[in-house]
């Protein structure tokens, strides 16, 4: 067994674990969030696994003290009063780095000005409703806070002191904070003893994705001292998987959300390389794959999905893979070096590998059953623009076929035979042709599953059993925007929002899932956004030009625009989901003209 902690063996106890511990401040100081670096405090004995240890100072993670001394902080007038109108934003100098400020009803704010998913400058981003929306990829942060509203990302940013004197407008602010950009919210610790209870656990979840993680990260950011067990069939602790198909030789290392240090100093246990494969709801006990068992008070199911294989002769042949983990697309990297590469599918997967392979590889073909790549999800046009781009990046596309055989030599593979008769040279093939939820362990659990597989929950992500939740791409869940509808949106922002409400309602907060879709892919250096929901367009208005790849194609349903793509046109993307955030329709005719300067931010 891998990862931060290893599942025993039937019958005996989990091994003692060695926990580095934070000082957790009262309630009343959460928005004091940070704690001196050599701060005293009494640390607490974590008795984590049945064991009971104390811990010396020097162990403690060091972090920024909440009142810095005047050595450790930078002050400075970065703007009069007057240079900034409500509703404003702007990057300033402070130090040795950089702030945002932000003018809001009269009032001055000065946050980390990177978006810490990713980095993106937020002064590029959407202002609205007293939050910033970050320009890239859709998180949300609170100006008066700094905490993170809307996701991806797991870290809020830094709030910044703000003074007014004499018309000018000053900021104050620790020089660590200035170079972090980020701020982990202040967790609870695991006080909840388990000697001689090693088989149960107050939450189990099942699968260490974005739900799984955020769900924990949440629990302990809202007091929950019970142990919390992350399982996941993975042998990584959890990884940013978007970057699987977008960055394949990226290492696992590279790819880690938190460090392993992270899991042990906030008591999250993860089991890794861990299968539950069958869940008694009425004993509320999860079996594992070679026997062990685990109590649970409650249960996040979130075990995402399992990609589609093909079913054509040869399928079982060497060099085929779906990538599922960082050692799947190094190895699909080290095979397609020089060498001919085929790539079946042509949706985000799919069209993601073969634009990161075209660098490596003798040559990149791509099979597809449809006529255009991302038809269905992106449009006629919107694909065909796209298909030529790779196409002028020397890909190869098969249209309107699919694979009929492989063909091996020696084993491995050699030749991709399509239904059109083509024979394509094949080193390597990669299979993208969609996924089906991992939940064949849940059907005789009677924990509900639609025809299809998913498990159907409701807007606080439960499940028709009390006390089990779900999140991530294996559910179905009332859009509150479409009219409630029941959909499953299997993107890594959504997961990340519907594992915090699965946490908030564990904790019994009456939380509700509200958050307006937000995806993202890159190929070529060029990044298309993408916001709400456009399952059963039936037309696309485009402004901008195809051609020079700047554009953005409203996607429309009778006389609603339901969702929005772009290229190069930042920040249209997250304007328009911050439009349809606050409950505003869109209507068709709004876009049909051309003029949108109502969508126009305000960054400078």
């Amino acid at each position: 067994m891998g990862g931060c902690f290893s599942k025993p063996k039937p019958g005996t106890s989990l091994p003692a674990v060695e926990l580095k511990i934070e000082v957790v401040l009262p309630e009343k100081d959460r928005g004091k969030e940070e704690v001196s670096a050599g701060g005293k405090g009494s640390p607490r004995a974590y008795q984590g696994n049945g064991t009971a240890r104390h811990f010396h100072a020097e162990e403690r993670l060091s972090a920024p003290h909440p009142y810095p001394g005047a050595q450790d902080c930078v002050e400075a007038a970065v703007c009069h009063i007057k240079d900034l109108e409500n509703g404003q934003m702007r990057e300033v100098e402070l130090g040795w780095g950089k702030v945002l400020l932000v003018k809001d009803n009269g009032e001055f704010h000065a946050l980390g000005h990177k978006c810490p998913h990713y980095g993106a400058p937020l002064v590029k981003g959407v202002l609205s409703r007293g939050r910033v929306r970050c320009p890239w990829h859709g998180a949300c942060f609170n100006i008066s806070t700094g905490d993170l509203e809307d996701f991806p990302g797991l870290d809020s940013l830094h709030k910044f002191q703000v003074k007014i004197e004499k018309e000018k407008v000053y900021v104050r602010a620790s020089k660590q904070a200035l170079q972090l950009q980020r701020r982990t919210k202040v967790m609870a610790t695991c006080i909840s003893p388990s000697a001689g209870h090693s088989s149960s656990t107050n939450v189990l979840i099942v699968g260490a994705g974005a739900a799984g993680l955020v769900c924990a990260e949440t629990l302990r950011q809202e007091g929950f001292s019970d142990r919390i067990v992350l399982c996941t069939l993975d042998r990584h602790l959890p990884y940013d998987r978007p970057k699987l198909s977008k960055s394949l030789d990226a290492q696992p290392e590279q790819l880690a959300l938190r460090p392993k240090e992270f899991f042990r100093a906030h008591g999250i246990e993860v089991l890794t390389e861990a299968q539950v494969v069958t869940v008694d709801v009425r004993n509320k006990k999860a079996v594992f794959k070679d026997g062990f068992k685990l109590e649970y008070s409650k249960l996040l199911l979130a075990p995402g999905s399992s990609p589609k294989t093909l079913s054509c002769k040869g399928k079982d042949v060497e060099n085929v893979f779906t990538i599922r983990t960082p050692e799947d697309a190094n190895r699909v990297v080290r095979l397609a070096r020089g060498r001919n590469a085929v790539v079946v599918g042509a949706g985000f997967l799919g069209m993601e590998v073969a634009a990161y392979l075209t660098e490596k590889a003798h040559s990149v073909s791509v099979v597809e059953l449809e006529e255009t790549p991302f038809r269905r999800f992106l449009g006629e046009r919107v694909g065909r623009t796209l298909m030529k781009m790779f196409e002028s990046n020397r890909v190869k596309f098969y249209m309107q076929t699919e694979v009929s055989e492989l063909r091996a030599q020696e084993g491995k593979l050699k030749e991709v035979v399509l239904k059109s008769s083509k024979v394509l040279r094949a080193d390597v093939c990669v299979v993208g042709i969609g996924a089906v939820p991992a939940t064949g362990f849940l059907r005789q659990s009677g924990i509900g599953l639609n025809s299809r597989g998913f498990i159907p929950v409701n807007k606080m992500m439960q499940t028709n059993v009390p006390g089990v939740f779900a999140a991530g791409d294996a559910v179905t869940f009332p859009l509150a925007w479409r009219n409630n509808r029941k959909v499953n949106i299997p993107h890594w922002q959504m997961a990340h929002a519907q594992g915090r409400v699965a946490a908030q309602n564990m904790l019994a907060q009456e939380a509700e899932i509200s958050t307006v879709p937000y995806l993202w892919t890159a190929m070529f250096s060029k990044s298309l956004r993408y916001a709400g929901y456009g399952e059963g367009f039936d037309d696309v208005i485009i402004q901008g030009d195809l051609d020079e790849l700047k554009f953005v194609a409203f996607y429309t349903k009778g006389d609603e625009v339901i969702s929005v793509a772009s290229m190069n046109y930042d920040p249209i993307v997250s304007k328009v989901a911050e439009v349809l955030a606050s409950s505003r329709t869109i209507r068709k005719r709004e876009v049909e003209t051309g003029d949108m300067s109502w969508l126009t931010g305000k960054g400078s």
